[in-house]
């Protein structure tokens, strides 16, 4: 369960499979044919609600780290309760909402290092600012939040998550760069990225989409992809192809 180091990341540790799968055979299925390609599995709501505590048993038996995308947002004492459950099932990453505020986040910090004796063998606690799918048409029109910009109101939510003892961001990439400017005093920060698609991909449902390869560029540390490889005829060179991608430009940076 230890907290890789910024710095130590390969590759193919960035690389995390969103597990947007039906039920527990499916999982397990995925989990071996990619175990040996990819860094983590990202355990979402859809595979949470059919499956259960039972995935995170699995992931101990074959030896593989999962990111539980829970994206908890609640009262304060709930969502430490539920991120200390979340610690002790031995989860290495999970999310929470920004917008839950600065008192929740801080409880949900507290919870994890009360819940492991190592804190280097604590899950990395991520807060999530504003969902990939959504537009700043869709903060004016649905959420009446015009102001500040959706780029600012993003980096508001990052130094409030920091200052709160999260351990980075889940973001969307075009903010990546910005994040890491801002985040600049706190070199061990860490940026989540889902919304990635390879340009040989198509985007499907999501907005703000970025390559692997820009991601990284721009300073994204983790990549959650789903689809272009979940739905990918061979699972495993499609892995392969984008971790290639991100190799390349951590040895070529901009």
């Amino acid at each position: 369960m230890k907290m890789i180091a910024r710095r130590d990341l390969s590759a193919k540790d960035r690389l995390i499979v969103a597990l947007d799968v039906p039920d527990l055979e499916a999982a397990r299925s995925a989990m071996q044919l990619l175990k040996d390609d990819v860094g983590m599995f990202k355990i979402g709501l859809e595979l949470f609600t059919a499956c259960g505590v039972v995935l995170f048993d699995l992931a101990r038996e074959l030896g593989v780290r999962v990111f539980f995308d829970t994206k908890f947002h609640d009262i304060p004492n709930t969502v430490a309760q539920a991120s200390g459950a979340a610690t002790r099932h031995g989860v290495n990453m999970f999310n929470l909402h920004a917008l839950g505020g600065r008192a929740m986040m801080e409880a949900a910090a507290r919870a994890v290092c009360d819940s492991v004796k190592d804190a280097h063998l604590r899950p990395a606690l991520i807060a999530v600012t504003i969902l990939t799918s959504t537009s700043q048409d869709q903060l004016r029109a649905d959420l009446c939040i015009d102001d500040p910009p959706l780029e600012q109101m993003v980096l508001h939510l990052a130094r409030m998550a920091c200052d709160s003892g999260m351990d980075g961001v889940v973001a969307s990439a075009r903010e990546a760069k910005a994040i890491r400017a801002a985040m600049a005093d706190h070199d061990q920060f860490l940026i989540v990225t889902p919304g990635i698609r390879p340009a040989w991909s198509v985007a499907n449902d999501q907005v703000r989409i970025v390559t692997p390869a820009d991601a990284i560029a721009d300073g994204a540390d983790y990549l959650v992809v789903g689809r272009p490889i979940m739905a990918a005829a061979d699972k495993k060179s499609a892995a392969r192809r984008i971790v290639d991608e991100m190799e390349q430009a951590l040895v070529t940076p901009k």
